[in-house]
């Protein structure tokens, strides 16, 4: 009796102490307001689960429940040191499968605003939900009489997530981060309605690793994770070729081994045993995307024939697709970033074994010849591009980098864009902004800002978070959602952004390039299209298949 007083009493100071409640069918969450918005931080969207298991519905929750702030990130893989580059994170714990909603402070159960749900990226190692702050583009659509809700949930990662080998397979648990993600699309479908958001009206959203699985859930599968949402956004990242669980068994056997669990009956319970900080440790000798390996790295989706049917460039060029509207683009120096890891690659003969041996283990000689052809021994042609010799900071440091972020981004933004534009609306953008950066140029993920600005409303550049709530209210980013005309004149923007398949001036298909200082124009996606077009080729053979 004396605990159900002081439950009834804790209640009662949180409740007096203010704050916006939603009741849902496990359990009723106290959020917080923030200016014009309200946020629920922390939510948890499945019940905390055993290790190496698969995402289950939420346990009944007594009493009101505190969800003012960020729940524990997921375990994060340890990486190499790399100047200007952190990711810190001391909150972290196996029972993280939580979320946070951001929404307008007037939404209510009927309003049925439009959703995005927004999966962060760092190449399936690192990331949490509080990576990016989306409040700025909440608040910017209340502006703009086009008001939108936001979601994002966290995700298993690196072997927590991505623990692929024979042992795995067989009890159903490949590629667990997505299967997070994809059981994250369903509560959104069942709850999402409580905050004032429309679960018939969600894109899909992320960027860099974000964006390669909302590009993957887009795809085909027996999952029908594509079912969930009606549109994809994704920055920096496309349906990366992916290896199959099968050629992810030397790094089972090799967790197996330094935990001491070779001789265990069931390896998999062995390891699922180890206490956290002897597993962790574990994970973090195993190579991540500041080693040499870079963005061939360990842990990653694989084909399992499930949440990853096939070969992802067989599923584009069959267009095995959701057939929806989709906005995609790119930074002009994706690769910069990656090739630092590299440095130690000096000579014309070191990169061609770093071709191989990262990326294109399968190929013959003459294939692995032709790329050190076509990405040659030439700083002026390197990336950061258009810098000449500036940013040579090793013999093959720009080489690299333009090979990295042509293989694994740009090209493969394309491939999907040739195929997806002949059945559906698509837009796309390259950013050239941050050229003068050091080393770094347009790195990878600097056009994040252009729709998560860092202020909402006072900001004269808007074209790119105009263009995303546009394209949350109507798949259009040329259309707004506003019921009136004058509210949507807040807009700064005048631009009118084309369809990809549109003709650009040259005739080939068109980019909304933004340049600095704040300029905005149309431009082609025709560069280094002979470099580009063989990498694809080879991709679609399946001799490119990451992370073997």
């Amino acid at each position: 009796m004396l605990s159900q007083l002081f439950l009834a009493l804790e209640i009662f100071v949180l409740v007096t102490a203010g704050g916006p409640l939603v009741s849902l069918d496990y359990g009723t969450f106290q959020g917080a307001a923030d200016g014009n918005l309200t946020k629920f931080l922390g939510i948890p969207f499945a019940r905390p689960t055993a290790r190496f298991d698969i995402p289950r519905p939420p346990l009944p929750l007594r009493g009101l429940q505190n969800a003012t702030a960020f729940g524990p990130a997921c375990p994060q893989q340890a990486l190499e040191s790399i100047p200007g580059f952190t990711s810190n994170r001391t909150f972290i714990s196996e029972a993280c499968l939580t979320l946070d909603v951001f929404a307008p402070a007037a939404a209510h159960p009927h309003s049925k605003l439009p959703v995005l749900v927004w999966i962060y990226g760092g190449d399936f190692e690192i990331g949490g939900t509080s990576d990016t702050d989306v409040r700025p583009t909440v608040e910017r659509s209340i502006y703009l009489g086009e008001p939108v809700l936001i979601v994002v949930p966290n995700y298993r990662l690196n072997a927590f997530g991505f623990l692929a080998g024979k042992e795995v397979s067989e009890e159903g648990l490949t590629n667990l981060g997505l299967r997070d993600q994809i059981f994250a699309l369903e509560w959104v479908q069942k709850h999402v309605a409580a905050f004032g958001g429309d679960p018939e009206r969600v894109v899909l959203g992320g960027v860099s690793a974000g964006a390669i699985s909302t590009s993957l859930l887009l795809l085909n599968n027996k999952q029908n994770s594509a079912r969930l949402f009606r549109g994809a956004f994704m920055v920096s990242g496309a349906p990366w070729p992916a290896p199959t669980v099968a050629d992810g068994q030397p790094f089972y056997d090799e967790l197996v081994a330094v935990n001491n669990c070779t001789a265990a009956p069931n390896t998999l319970d062995c390891l699922r045993r180890i206490p956290f900080d002897a597993f962790m440790a574990t994970v973090n000798s195993t190579p991540n995307f500041f080693s040499y390996r870079s963005l061939s790295s360990v842990w990653r989706p694989r084909v399992d024939g499930d949440v990853v049917v096939r070969n992802t460039f067989e599923s584009m060029a069959q267009r095995e697709f959701a057939k929806i509207p989709i906005l995609s683009g790119n930074v002009d120096d994706e690769g910069t970033l990656f090739a630092l890891s590299s440095t130690n690659v000096t000579t014309d003969s070191e990169f061609h074994d770093y071709v191989q041996s990262n990326y294109l283990a399968a190929g013959t000689p003459e294939e692995v010849a032709k790329i050190v052809e076509l990405y040659p021994q030439n700083p002026t042609l390197g990336a950061p591009f258009g810098t000449g010799s500036a940013n040579e900071i090793t013999p093959e440091f720009k080489r690299i980098a333009a090979f990295e972020g042509d293989f694994l981004f740009v090209g493969i933004r394309r491939f999907l864009l040739q195929h997806a534009s002949k059945t559906q609306n698509t837009w796309s953008w390259l950013s050239k902004r941050g050229k003068s950066t050091p080393i770094r140029g347009a790195v990878h993920t600097s056009d994040v800002p252009l729709f998560f600005p860092t202020n909402s409303t006072s900001a004269t550049d808007t074209v790119g978070v105009d263009s995303l709530i546009n394209f949350l209210n109507t798949l259009d980013p040329n259309v707004s959602g506003a019921p009136e005309p004058s509210v949507y004149s807040r807009s700064n923007s005048t631009v009118f952004w084309p369809k990809w398949q549109a003709p650009s001036a040259e005739g080939s298909p068109s980019l909304l390039t933004f340049s600095d200082p704040s300029v905005i124009n149309v431009t082609a996606d025709n560069f280094r299209a002979e470099q580009i077009d063989y990498l694809n080729s080879l991709h679609l053979s399946g001799v490119t298949g990451i992370g073997l």
